[in-house]
């Protein structure tokens, strides 16, 4: 269609994002983490926490674990005390989005305490450090003060850029390293951002029937 004409209509389809090990993008500000999940079951502590805001890379972790241990999968939220045996029930759980107010501590309080007894792994992801205030436990919060917990730093600009080329490629979209370069620049630095601008790119150059450029990823930006 002409870059003129009318637009076309952007279908929201969704794009699977890819959680298997080779598709994870290594970098100095994940290494450490990746490190963790790479040395398992070789840890030092059977409970360990990846830490990192939102859009860092815990989710493609922790899958990663998750595939690797065997592990059951339960949000931090959903967690209920009765459930417990049963979530460790194959040696493994990875507790998600582990947080304050988010969590019914008397519930995590029996999961960590039984998880050492019967020896079980358990993989936490969070948003902020396990040992801030908030928990009316203080038992509880001097269990999660002891949990060994790796960081996920703000990726650098290396790793947004890569993202970005494998980003597009998921979606089948060819982009030269100037467009690459000319984003890496401009969006903030999360995988999150890079995400979303990769979703807002694809649709414009659909509904404008024009190939991804740095002309056409600097019009998107200003609007």
């Amino acid at each position: 269609m002409p870059e003129g004409g009318a637009r076309q209509l952007a279908l929201d389809l969704p794009h699977a994002e890819s959680f298997r090990r080779d598709d994870f993008l290594a970098s100095p500000s994940n290494e450490a983490a990746l490190a963790l999940v790479d040395s398992w079951p070789v840890w030092p502590d059977r409970i360990a926490a990846i830490v990192g805001p939102a859009g860092a890379g815990k989710s493609h972790l922790a899958a990663m674990w998750a595939e690797r241990a065997g592990a059951r999968i339960v949000d931090a939220a959903s967690l209920v005390k009765a459930e417990v045996p049963r979530a460790l029930a194959t040696g493994a759980l990875l507790l998600e989005d582990l947080a304050p107010q988010r969590v019914d501590e008397a519930a995590l309080f029996h999961l960590l305490n039984l998880a050492r007894e019967e020896t079980a792994y358990v993989l936490i992801t969070a948003k902020k450090r396990l040992d801030l205030e908030g928990y009316a436990l203080a038992d509880l919060a001097s269990r999660l003060r002891a949990v060994p917990v790796v960081q996920l730093s703000p990726p650098d600009d290396a790793l947004i850029a890569a993202v970005l080329v494998k980003l597009f490629a998921d979606r089948q979209i060819i982009v030269d390293e100037e467009t690459v370069a000319f984003l890496t620049m401009r969006i903030e630095r999360s995988l999150a951002a890079a995400r979303a601008v990769a979703a807002r790119l694809d649709a414009a150059s659909l509904s404008r029937g024009r190939r991804l450029t740095r002309a056409l990823a600097a019009e998107v930006l200003r609007e």
